[in-house]
C-alpha cells in the first residue's frame, strides 16, 4: 500500500525541530515547525502549503525566513497556524525588512495566519506581498474542535498544551486510505497517472456517482483525455481502509493535564515524533525547563497505543550518547505494551 504521506525530519534530533511531510502524488507538501531549514532544498520549500508552528521559540521558528525568501516571488498562498500571539509575532517577523520593492511584481505572495488560543477561538490575518506584508483581512474563527485544517481526504488537529507558554501539538490524520486497483484499471484500459489524484478527492468527499471523472494523460506533447461518471470507478478500481496518522509533540512539561491532551490526540497514530530532551535521571531539570524526558515520552507513546515511537529534540548534553535517549524511550514504550 502506497503511504499518502511521506515525514522526513529536517535536522538531526541535536537539531532544531522540523518536519517535513510530502504529500505522495501531490505537489506541495507541510511543515510541523520551522527551525533552521537549510538541509531543505528550495524545490521542497516550494512545495510548502501549510506551517504549524508549536511555538515562537527561535529554535522552532528560525526557518521562517528561509522559507520566505524562498518563496518571496512566487504567486501562492502559504497558511502558517501557531498559539496565541502568533499572528502579531508573525506581523513583527515581517516588518523587520524593507518591502518597497515587492509592490512592482507580478506575483501576490499571500501568507494567512491563523492563531489558537487556550479557549478554542482563534483569529485570523493575511498578508500580501502587493501591500508590502501589511496586516489586513483579520476574522474570529471557532476552532473549538481542535481542527486547524480540514482538507478532502485529511485534516490536522491541535491541542494547546502548556511549556510555562502555550504551545500546540499537532496530529495529521487521512480520513481513510483509498487503494487504487491497477489490474482493474488495466482491465478498463486506463492509464496509471496524476488523475487519480482527483479520483480519490472525489471518492474521499464523497461525490456522487454523476460525479464526472476527468482521466487524462500525455504522449509525447500530447494531451489526451476522457471523461467516466465515479460510479463507473468507485467500486471497481478502488477499495478503503484505515488512513495514516502523523503525530507531532515537542516542548511541553509532563502533567497530568498536558498527559491527558497528548495522549488523546495522538491516539492510534502510525508514527509519533515526540521530543525526548532529557533521561530519566535529569527528570529534574526537565521538569524545571518544562520539558519531556525519555522515559516520560516513551509512556505517552505506550498509553496512546502508537505503532511507532520516534524521539527528537535531545539536548545538546548528550551529544555522544544519543542511544541512550532512544533506549530509555523504547524501554519505557515496549515494557509498558508488553505487561497490558
Amino acid at each position: 500500500m502506497t503511504q499518502r504521506f511521506r515525514a522526513q525530519l529536517v535536522n538531526d534530533p541535536f537539531g532544531d525541530p522540523a518536519l517535513y511531510v510530502d504529500l505522495v502524488f501531490e505537489r506541495r507538501a507541510l511543515l510541523f515547525d520551522a527551525g533552521a531549514l537549510e538541509p531543505l532544498p528550495t524545490r521542497k520549500l516550494l512545495r510548502v502549503s501549510h506551517v504549524f508552528v508549536s511555538h515562537a521559540h527561535m529554535d522552532h521558528f528560525i526557518g521562517f525566513d528561509r522559507l520566505l525568501r524562498a518563496c518571496l516571488h512566487q504567486h501562492k498562498r502559504i497558511h502558517l497556524y501557531g498559539p496565541a500571539p502568533f499572528i502579531g509575532q508573525l506581523q513583527h517577523r515581517l516588518s523587520a525588512y524593507t518591502w518597497n520593492l515587492l509592490p512592482e511584481w507580478a506575483t501576490d505572495l499571500v501568507l494567512v495566519a491563523t492563531e489558537l488560543g487556550g479557549d478554542g477561538r482563534g483569529r485570523t490575518a493575511s498578508f500580501h506581498s502587493h501591500a508590502a506584508f501589511s496586516r489586513e483581512a483579520e476574522d474570529v474563527v471557532d476552532l473549538s474542535r481542535g481542527v486547524l485544517l480540514e482538507d478532502d481526504t485529511f485534516h490536522v488537529s491541535a491541542a494547546v498544551l502548556d511549556h510555562k507558554i502555550p504551545c500546540l501539538a499537532f496530529a495529521l490524520e487521512e480520513k481513510a486510505h483509498i487503494n487504487v486497483r491497477t489490474g482493474a484499471l488495466e482491465e478498463m484500459g486506463l492509464p496509471v497517472g496524476p488523475w487519480l489524484v482527483g479520483l480519490k478527492h472525489a471518492l474521499a468527499r464523497g461525490a456522487p456517482d454523476d460525479f464526472p471523472v476527468r482521466i487524462w494523460w500525455r504522449e509525447g506533447d500530447v494531451v489526451s483525455e476522457r471523461h467516466l461518471p465515479l460510479g463507473a470507478l468507485r467500486d471497481r478500481v478502488a477499495s478503503t481502509t484505515p488512513g495514516q496518522k502523523i503525530a507531532y509533540v515537542v516542548d511541553v512539561a509532563y502533567h497530568a493535564a498536558n498527559a491527558r491532551a497528548i495522549v488523546d490526540l495522538v491516539r492510534g497514530a502510525d508514527l509519533l515524533f515526540i521530543e525526548a530532551p532529557f533521561l530519566e535521571a535529569d527528570a529534574r531539570t526537565a521538569a524545571a525547563r518544562g520539558h519531556l524526558t525519555a522515559s516520560q515520552a516513551g509512556r505517552l507513546a505506550r498509553e496512546a497505543a502508537v505503532k511507532q515511537v520516534i524521539p527528537i529534540h535531545f539536548s545538546p548534553r548528550y551529544v555522544g550518547r544519543e542511544e541512550q535517549l532512544r533506549r530509555e524511550a523504547q524501554e519505557a514504550f515496549l515494557s509498558l505494551r508488553a505487561t497490558s
